[in-house]
């Protein structure tokens, strides 16, 4: 059994990326590993006092909600899943847990739209950069 460690962040996108990786795990007979990274980066860009403890206490919550859904939601189709909440940027969290967690596949969720935090040439050249850095298949789906 092998295991798949799946970046989620919630909405619409997010639940396209967990259920192709459900059905991937399936397919594969591996376990996932879900992520969420807390980045509070943003606050630097804001003028408005913020308190940064507050933000990501809050953001914290959010993410073990999120993960804890996608969780459950893997489970409900009897694959196993657990999931790691971490702090910093995406980037640099993401390569680490490849690198760290004994994990065979790395799964992205394709782009879709201006709101999306990477743009596909992006997302490829970093998929490109975890392959490289943690010798760990990646895809992007």
């Amino acid at each position: 059994m092998g295991k798949i460690l799946c970046a989620t962040r919630g909405g619409e996108v997010s639940y396209r990326t967990q259920d192709a990786t459900i059905a991937l795990a399936q397919e594969r007979g591996d376990e996932i590993l879900f992520l969420y990274v807390v980045d509070i980066q943003f606050l630097q860009k804001t003028a408005h006092a913020v308190r940064p403890d507050v933000v990501t206490a809050e953001m914290e919550k959010m993410g073990e909600f999120l993960l804890a859904m996608a969780q459950e939601r893997a489970q409900k189709q009897n694959v196993t899943a657990d999931y790691i909440l971490r702090h910093g940027d995406i980037r640099k969290e993401l390569t680490a847990a490849a690198g760290e967690l004994n994990i065979d596949l790395v799964v992205l969720g394709k782009p879709t739209g201006e709101e999306s935090t990477f743009a596909l040439a992006g997302l490829e050249a970093f998929a490109a950069q975890i392959e490289s850095e943690t010798g760990t298949e990646t895809r992007i789906i």
